[in-house]
Order: C-alpha cells, then sequence, then structure tokens
C-alpha cells in the first residue's frame, strides 16, 4: 500500500481475523487502527498475526490481558538481545541495552540510578521552573493567526525540560528533539532518516556529544543532572558506550516523545469534545483529573512489546517461547468492560488514573509524575490567558505504530 493510502474502514470488520496487521504504522498515520482494535478485543483478544513487515507476533488488547503480561516479568522479558520492548526488532548487531530494555537484577539497579531525578522534593524544586518557561512560551505565541502547536509549545517545553534534567548545552537542545525523533521513526523514502545506516550515523553522534559530557561530568563532583548520576551512579558508571547510549536515547525518548505528544493531545481531544472545554473553563480545578484522561485518550506510547521466556497460556491461546508479544496500550485503554464509556473525553471521570499508557509492573514510566506536572502546569496557564485554543485542520500523524503522536497541528488562540 503505497504511503499514506486509506484502508477502507470496513477492512477491519471484513479482512479474515488471521491476515489482521494490526501494527501496520499507515493505520497509525490515517488514525484508523481504532476499528482494528475494537474487532480484536470483541473476537480474537489474543491475536497472532502470522506476517508483517516486523515479522510473527501477538497481540494482547484487552486491559486484563496486557496487566498479566505486563506485570509477568519471568515470563515476558524485556532484554533487548530478545528484540526489546518494540514490534520492531533492531538488527542484531546494533540491539542497544537500556534499563527499560532489561530484566532484574540489572534493570532495577540502573533504574534505581536516575529515579531520584524525579523525586517528590526534585519535583518540587523543578515546578517554578517549568511554569516560568511556560508562561515564557505561551506569552511570545501569536493571538488569532493559525500557527503550529506541535513546533511551538508542545517541543520547546519537553525539549527545554530535557536539556535541564541532562544540563545539556540550552541553545542545541532541539539536537534532543532530532535525536528522539530518529530513534523512534521507521526508515522509509522522504522521511526523518530514509535508510538504517542514516540513522545509526545520526545516533552515533548523539553518543560522541553524550561521551563528551560524561567526560566533563566523571572528573567532576556528583552533581543532579541525568549523565552526572550515570556517571557516578555504582550500577552505571562501568557501562559500555552501546549502553550508555541506549539509556540516553530512552531517556530522551520517554521525556521528549510522551509529554510533547499529550500536551497536543489534550487540545486536540477538547476540540472534539467542546462540551468539556466548556466545563474545564468553568471549572479550571478540573485539570487534576483531566490530566490523566489526556495521557489515557491520547495514549502516547501505542504499545510496549515482549518476548516470551517459555511457553503461556492465556485467553485460550499459548504463547511459545520464543514468540514476541505486543500489547497494546492504545487497546486497552478504550476496554469498554474496564473503563466506562471509553472512547469519550470525559475530563471529570470518577477514576481517571485507571489508564495502561504508563505501563504497569518493573518497567513503569519512571518519569510519569513530571510529566503530569507538565501539562498541569500548561493548562493552569492556558486558562489564566486565553478562552480558546482553537484546532483549525487536522494533525499530521507520526507514521509509527510504537510512538502515537503528531508532526504537526495547526490553531488559532482567542484571547
Amino acid at each position: 500500500m503505497a504511503d499514506g493510502a486509506m484502508k477502507p474502514a470496513g477492512e477491519a470488520w471484513t479482512t479474515p481475523l488471521e491476515d489482521l496487521h494490526p501494527g501496520d504504522p499507515d493505520l497509525f498515520l490515517n488514525d484508523a487502527h481504532w476499528p482494528y482494535f475494537e474487532r480484536l478485543r470483541a473476537e480474537a483478544p489474543i491475536h497472532w498475526c502470522k506476517d508483517s513487515e516486523f515479522g510473527p507476533y501477538w497481540s494482547v488488547t484487552r486491559y486484563n490481558d496486557i496487566m498479566a503480561i505486563d506485570t509477568n516479568h519471568q515470563v515476558f522479558s524485556s532484554e533487548a538481545a530478545l528484540g526489546g520492548i518494540t514490534i520492531r526488532d533492531a538488527p542484531p548487531d546494533l540491539r542497544r541495552p537500556s534499563f527499560i530494555a532489561m530484566d532484574p537484577p540489572r534493570h532495577d539497579v540502573q533504574r534505581k540510578t536516575v529515579s531520584p531525578i524525579v523525586s517528590p522534593a526534585n519535583l518540587h524544586q523543578m515546578e517554578p521552573i517549568i511554569r516560568g518557561r511556560v508562561q515564557t512560551i505561551l506569552d511570545g505565541l501569536p493571538i488569532g493567526e493559525t500557527f503550529d502547536w506541535v513546533d511551538r509549545v508542545s517541543i520547546e517545553l519537553t525539549t527545554q525540560m530535557l536539556a535541564t534534567l541532562f544540563d545539556f548545552p540550552f541553545e542545541e537542545r532541539r539536537r534532543l528533539t532530532r535525536w528522539s525523533d530518529v530513534a523512534t521513526s521507521l526508515p522509509m523514502p522522504g522521511g526523518i532518516v530514509e535508510t538504517e545506516e542514516e540513522r545509526q550515523a545520526e545516533l552515533l553522534e548523539c553518543l560522541a556529544c553524550f561521551t563528551g559530557l560524561w567526560n566533563q561530568r566523571v572528573n567532576a563532583p556528583p552533581a543532579g543532572d541525568l549523565v552526572s548520576m550515570m556517571a557516578h551512579g555504582e550500577a552505571t558508571r562501568d557501562m559500555s558506550p552501546d549502553e550508555y547510549l541506549g539509556n540516553i536515547i530512552l531517556l530522551i525518548v520517554g521525556g521528549n516523545d510522551t509529554t510533547r505528544n499529550s500536551i497536543s493531545g489534550g487540545v486536540l481531544a477538547l476540540n472534539r469534545f467542546p462540551e468539556e472545554y466548556a466545563k474545564l473553563r468553568a471549572n479550571p480545578d478540573l485539570i487534576t483529573s483531566m490530566v490523566p484522561e489526556i495521557i489515557r485518550w491520547q495514549t502516547p506510547l501505542a504499545h510496549m512489546r515482549r518476548t516470551a521466556l517459555e511457553d503461556y497460556e492465556i485467553g485460550g491461546q499459548t504463547i511459545k517461547k520464543g514468540d514476541k508479544v505486543v500489547m497494546w496500550y492504545v487497546s486497552g485503554n478504550r476496554d469498554g468492560e474496564m473503563i466506562d464509556n471509553p472512547d469519550a473525553f470525559i475530563i471529570d471521570r470518577e477514576r481517571p488514573r485507571q489508564h495502561l499508557s504508563f505501563g504497569f509492573g518493573i518497567h513503569r514510566c519512571v518519569g510519569n509524575r513530571l510529566a503530569e506536572l507538565q501539562l498541569k502546569i500548561v493548562w493552569e496557564e492556558i486558562l489564566k490567558r486565553w478562552s480558546f485554543v482553537e484546532v483549525m485542520g487536522e494533525p499530521r500523524r507520526v507514521r509509527s505504530s510504537f510512538v502515537k503522536g503528531y508532526e504537526t497541528l495547526p490553531v488559532r488562540i482567542t484571547v
């Protein structure tokens, strides 16, 4: 199928089940994946795709089944050497370990090294910095004319935050955005990168840059940024260059893609559900419950993948040792058995934190509270300034079945 070609919605229901490939990136590019997951939840919640550009894989689409697999790291491995955490296997010679792509005990000690950066005390210190930056970004936006919200707000705020977390040269911060996009994109003609070789060349530039920062920090007293934490951490100071790059990419993508796409997704959701926008304007205190609802509704990472270490039965199916298992968070977050009226965006849900977007078990997102804090501040500051951020056209989406995001979102502000 040509890049960007729209599949008719009916194909989701008429294609033989054994031929369904819900991980097709074109479905996500066109926002056409929803009926595929609706059908799988109803008819084949544990589904085997026998052939795709990513090889064969299992899809797990219901909330409770995803939870069962996500919390069972004894059977379902994240190890980079087995293929890692995405539906797309990295070539065997380029499988870089990072703590999200590790099993215990290595995972536990490496995660513990960097987790203090998002401790409650540290978040309390960061809050005024984030607020000041949000205020500056929002105050610099044009009123009454169309501009790209993704570039001017979502990317700018998250890349500034990343520069702070890494103590990265602030004026070069957009390099972090670029490396995040390069790491997660599928090589394709006219894409962010056209070949795997191009991607690896750019990621090695990232490694060279961060190796310079490591060498500075390792010879200085320990400090509170992520590079210094890893350079001085007992579990991380002897990492190979590949492992260091793996962790850097993990932290860049984790701190960039997820928050950035939730900031954009929130604007889109409130435009799609104008009664919720009216509710929010009438009661800004609803921001607290709206933030996790944005993260559920958007689901900024559509899936996580595991590899079975032994045969395992679930939902009447036998997953074989060595099989690739894809947990579709984007589907579990729309499971009507667990979430009432799941396709609707409802900012005052009774249980707004009941979602899968951060994962569960040992790999639950380490930066989830920082992501929520940034979203909370963005919306507090928006409501102080303007009555409406109006979406002026369809967003351009990312061609990826992993990062569920936006390349552009045209908006206009009304005071």
